[in-house]
């Protein structure tokens, strides 16, 4: 299976991001990609909360929605709009993964369980719990050939949320994340090595980059992770762009072969 990860700078304006994700995809597309992913919030990324809610709709009335599903029945490829942000009642949302096949059905939504609640320092202070519901369940789908967990940004950090699906037999997960400059700095490759060694799975990290219309930075570098744990493809910098790799479904099976971690979980007591 070839894969394609859009990397984006969103905006304020969903139609522009849209647009902007379209092109991208379409690039991907041509160049053979069967599954395409977008990053956290490809729709809009704003901080701030009235205009956020000014712009987003539900899921039912969100135009970007039915442009995905559209957009991968044309195409013919299963694509991944890695979140959007989407309005379920008076100032609060979700941050979704929304799963389109080739044939433009939503084959599964996944949203975000791990709110972003952090303090970095220098006015850095992020609460996502403030405006979004978090998730409660764990999503996995078929995707072709291939068995699909998926994840979101901050998940990247809970350990847990991989292996669950890792044990439930996902070969691919995906991470579409928007991570800050001083955390993927020093994070990103690190955590997303981590959760492909630990489960012997490919991990797909298409990512926001650069500077936003709302004034955050995000760090780009949107990364492919081997079963094995190597950087299978890397975008090196935080500019738009499609980051292709081929994916060898067989070698999830013998990496999880060779080390069969996924089956010695013991039980234990805590201290």
């Amino acid at each position: 299976m070839k894969a394609g990860l859009i990397q984006m700078r969103s905006g304020g304006e969903p139609e522009a991001n849209i647009a902007a994700a379209e092109s991208l995809i379409r690039e991907a597309a041509r160049e053979g990609a069967q599954l395409i992913a977008t990053p956290e919030t490809t729709n809009i990324v704003q901080r701030d909360r009235e205009k956020l809610f000014q712009h987003i709709r539900t899921q039912d009335e969100d135009p970007g929605v039915a442009h995905f599903a559209a957009l991968a029945k044309e195409l013919g490829v299963w694509l991944l709009a890695g979140s959007f942000a989407l309005k379920i009642g008076e100032g609060r949302a979700v941050n979704r993964s929304l799963l389109f096949s080739p044939e433009g059905d939503l084959e599964a939504s996944y949203d975000k369980i791990h709110m972003f609640d952090v303090t970095l320092g220098s006015g850095d202070n992020w609460r996502e719990s403030a405006t979004y519901r978090p998730g409660q369940q764990a999503v996995m789908a078929d995707a072709g050939a291939a068995k699909l967990g998926l994840t979101i940004c901050y998940d990247l950090r809970f350990p847990a949320l991989y292996r669950a699906l890792g044990q439930a037999g996902a070969e691919i997960i995906t991470a579409p994340a928007a991570f800050t400059v001083p955390t993927g700095k020093a994070h990103w490759e690190t955590l997303i090595r981590a959760r492909a060694i630990e489960n012997g799975a490919y991990i797909l990290a298409p990512a926001q980059g650069g500077g936003h219309e709302d004034g955050r930075a995000t760090w780009g570098r949107s990364t492919i992770a081997g079963p094995w744990g190597e950087v299978t493809a890397k975008l090196d910098h935080d500019e738009p762009g499609v980051l292709l790799a081929d994916l060898d479904l067989d070698a999830v099976q013998t990496v999880r072969s060779k080390i069969p971690s996924l089956q010695h979980d013991r039980e234990f007591s805590t201290p």
